[in-house]
């Protein structure tokens, strides 16, 4: 059963994960609109940022999810050789697997999904929504046994 309780902590740190990742997708796209003179309400980035959590939700949150039970499950094998510390093994393989999903999303679709991470502060950003998750999950965690 130990697999089942790490398969919801895997869950709700994607949603942690993604919740930030989308956001900070948005607020990277709406920036880059603000250097072309496009000016955008407190309002109007509230109202896209809704959108987008709700449209990218389906793909992009799936994407997440998969993507972070196969880094944790990686790590977590990793960490029986290498008994480092949960704080410190998952939100590298948090970053990692966005790194990684982000990369390998380029050559199977064709275009980088995610406009936010098409600069190098945005992918930064993005992996930083990839570590945030590795430090829930490893919070969700506390104990040893689990």
């Amino acid at each position: 059963m130990k697999w089942l309780v790490r398969i919801g902590y895997t869950l709700l740190a994607s949603i942690v994960g993604f919740i930030f990742a989308s956001m900070l997708h948005t607020q990277s796209v709406l920036a880059k609109l603000t250097e072309i003179d496009v000016i955008i309400t407190v309002s109007e980035r509230l109202n896209t940022t809704w959108h987008d959590l709700i449209g990218l939700a389906p793909t992009y949150g799936l994407i997440i999810c998969i993507t972070l039970l196969l880094s944790f499950s990686v790590a977590g094998l990793l960490n029986k050789k290498l008994k480092a510390s949960k704080h410190i093994i998952y939100p590298l393989a948090g970053g990692a697997g966005f790194l990684l999903m982000l990369i390998a999303m380029q050559p199977i679709l064709g275009v980088t999904i995610i406009a936010g991470a098409r600069g190098t502060i945005g992918l930064l950003l993005q992996i930083s929504a990839g570590v945030l998750a590795g430090i829930c999950f490893a919070q969700f965690r506390r104990t040893k046994s689990s």
